[in-house]
């Protein structure tokens, strides 16, 4: 069965053991040769998060690379749609299957503020992992990839926009 547009899929995440820490379910926006794009709502009572408040009902983007050592979440604003962030799981590539999504966190994460601030979570969890060198070299490598991509993004988005005001 190939997975369409508009599906419901459960997304799995998992520790390094395999084992499932937390199951949730999105709806397929796109699918790529490489990549696949979910929607789906946080399902939690509000929360304070390092200067942000992920409310329950807040739309999350989410996009999972099956060659890369990440995800991407874009976080929506429940109230008017509005980017309140990117939070970014250093992972392994993820698993597409005809039923389901599933990743192995690898407990570094990134979250990316609207102004472009970066902060990197978690540096001890992931210390603490038992980790192949070549394996920590690529989580490592994955969380520099991500901090380049959002600095050009945001940095080259806020000057061409300054550029069209000038």
């Amino acid at each position: 069965m190939e997975i369409q547009p508009g599906t419901e899929l459960p997304v799995i995440k998992r520790n390094l053991a395999g084992e499932e820490t937390w199951r949730y379910t999105g709806k397929v926006l796109t699918v790529q040769p490489n990549a696949i794009t979910l929607e789906a709502y946080f399902n939690r009572a509000d929360l304070p998060f390092h200067g942000l408040i992920l409310g329950q009902g807040d739309r999350f983007v989410e996009t999972f690379y099956t060659d890369r050592c990440y995800k991407i979440c874009e976080m929506h604003a429940r109230e008017d749609n509005h980017i309140k962030g990117w939070y970014c799981n250093v992972c392994e590539p993820a698993k597409l299957e005809a039923d389901s999504l599933s990743y192995i966190d690898l407990a570094l994460d990134l979250l990316v503020y609207p102004d472009g601030a970066q902060l990197v979570l978690d540096e001890d969890e992931f210390a603490a992992l038992s980790l192949a060198a070549s394996q920590r070299d690529q989580a490592l490598a994955a969380l520099e990839a991500l901090q380049r991509h959002f600095a050009d993004v945001l940095f080259n988005g806020r000057a061409a926009a300054a550029q069209e005001q000038g």
